[in-house]
């Protein structure tokens, strides 16, 4: 945090009955930070990849802050001996290269290309369409407003006023929907959806109803949606009057349908599964481990020897400076000492995030050496920081987005923390420890008769765990699994 400032303060006091002004002294401590401190804590927050991007960017910022391109010692070039390359290789040369083709082959160069995007695709079909230019202009602006999950979540009315105010046409909702009403006829089906519903629906409509099931499928989403979602099963089948078998089978045709049509499509689709790049590798061999920070395409910055040169030209012998000169001498200056903190923030940052992590392997050696979740101890903010002596705020915007490359994983740090719960016995666990006791007593449960909230607690209970109802369904909540009802099967 930054230094307390006592501030002095007079302020100018107006006293109605006696209509003169008076002062009085009043002395208060504030506490703010400086810029560099609020910049140093946006640096201790940054992910290896984004503190990469923000080097690069203080460097295109500041004049006198450059890239340290000298080759680490462990990078250096390893001698060749000029003879390996004057020796002449005894190696036939049929030996040394492939040969799959004829000389009546021809090499092309093969062309990579991003392909189409979904939005392409479907105007490419309503070129099919017979619309008239109006329409198209119409119907391209309905596709463009279609999510990449392939729904339209906003109403024909804004839809509307967003075209007369960027194309200027004039178009009614009615005329609108007709347009839509074409779009949904296009390839994935239940494109240009307004909820899940209306989806399932188109693409039912897109499949014959040939069988019994489609046809009872069709139904239960059309008159009773709501209680398929919440999955009253046998009210439904009370209410369809159909047999355990037949509904099975239409359940089984609406779980073939996608709820989301976009990520049907993926020729020129973006590839949105996130790359984690680890900020801390952590090696263990023969019982030792062996933490370094992950500098890979991270810069080593340095100070730009050519301005500190221009600054010390600057300055005469006798150390004063030609007025026609101030000015450049203080925009050099402020530039170098600027470059100066931030490389002694990058410095820090370092130090910070070594220090912390070092104490989390310190805290957690038996999770670490084994990758076993029960074997983390419980451990909050406030444990790291009495450790390291830092604050606990400090500890907090170290562990945020920043993950540890382990043998057996990638791991969130943020995850290794836990709240101590106490067992019959005396004993203190990790809540992680029934959490996955919750999982495991889930997976095994009967789909058919799923166990309730109050009944995994009395299993919990059973097991030592003094854990009460409200918990339990706060871990279930935490670990993404409904309530019983929803997880209810067939």
């Amino acid at each position: 945090m930054g230094p307390l400032r006592v501030m002095l303060e007079v302020p100018l006091i107006f006293n109605r009955q006696a209509m003169a002004l008076s002062q009085r002294q009043i002395l208060s401590l504030q506490q703010k930070l400086s810029p560099q401190q609020i910049q140093m804590i946006k640096l201790l927050e940054l992910p290896t990849v984004q503190l990469e991007q923000r080097i690069k960017q203080e460097i295109e910022e500041n004049i006198a802050l450059e890239e340290d391109e000298r080759l680490k010692e462990d990078e250096e070039p390893k001698e060749i001996s000029v003879d390996e390359y004057l020796r002449e290789d005894d190696t036939p040369s049929y030996k040394s290269r492939l040969n799959h083709f004829s000389r009546d082959d021809n090499q092309r160069p093969v062309y990579l290309t991003e392909g189409r995007s979904l939005q392409e695709y479907l105007v490419e079909q309503l070129g099919y369409r017979n619309l008239s230019e109006r329409e198209m202009r119409l119907a391209v602006y309905l596709v463009g407003s279609i999510d990449e999950d392939g729904y339209l979540r906003r109403d024909l009315e804004s839809v509307a006023d967003d075209i007369a105010f960027t194309i200027g046409l004039e178009a009614s909702v009615e005329e609108l929907e007709r347009l839509l009403g074409i779009i949904h006829e296009l390839e994935p089906a239940g494109i240009g959806a307004r909820n899940l519903q209306e989806c399932l629906l188109l693409q039912l409509k897109q499949q014959p109803e040939t069988t019994a099931a489609r046809r009872l499928a069709r139904t239960i989403l059309t008159h009773h949606f709501d209680e398929f979602v919440k999955k009253h099963y046998e009210r439904l089948m009370s209410r369809l009057q159909v047999d355990e078998d037949a509904f099975r089978e239409a359940i089984a045709e609406i779980k073939h349908l996608s709820p989301k049509p976009g990520n049907l499509y993926t020729e020129g689709g973006t590839n949105t599964t996130p790359y984690i790049i680890p900020d801390f590798i952590l090696d263990y061999q023969d019982g030792h481990f062996q933490l370094s920070l992950n500098s890979y395409n991270v810069p080593d910055v340095k100070i730009n020897r050519r301005y500190v040169d221009m600054m010390r030209d600057l300055v005469q012998a006798d150390g004063k400076v030609r007025e026609e000169d101030r000015e450049a001498l203080q925009f050099v200056k402020q530039k170098i000492d600027s470059a100066k903190w931030f490389i002694s923030a990058i410095k820090q940052r370092h130090d910070t995030l070594m220090r912390t992590m070092q104490t989390i392997l310190d805290y957690q050696q038996e999770y670490f050496r084994t990758g076993d979740r029960s074997k983390l101890r419980p451990m909050i903010l406030k444990d790291i920081a009495d450790r390291t002596g830092l604050d606990v705020s400090t500890i907090s915007r170290v562990v945020n987005s920043k993950y540890v490359q382990t043998q057996f994983g990638i791991i969130l740090l943020k995850s290794l923390f836990s709240e101590a719960m106490q067992t019959a016995s005396g004993e203190e666990v990790s809540s992680y420890e029934i959490k996955t006791l919750l999982q495991r007593s889930i997976d095994e449960e009967d789909k058919r008769h799923p166990l309730t909230d109050e009944a995994l607690m009395n299993m919990l209970n059973d097991r030592g765990y003094c854990i009460a109802r409200r918990t339990v369904a706060k871990y279930r909540e935490m670990l993404g699994i409904p309530v019983a009802r929803l997880r209810k099967q067939l």
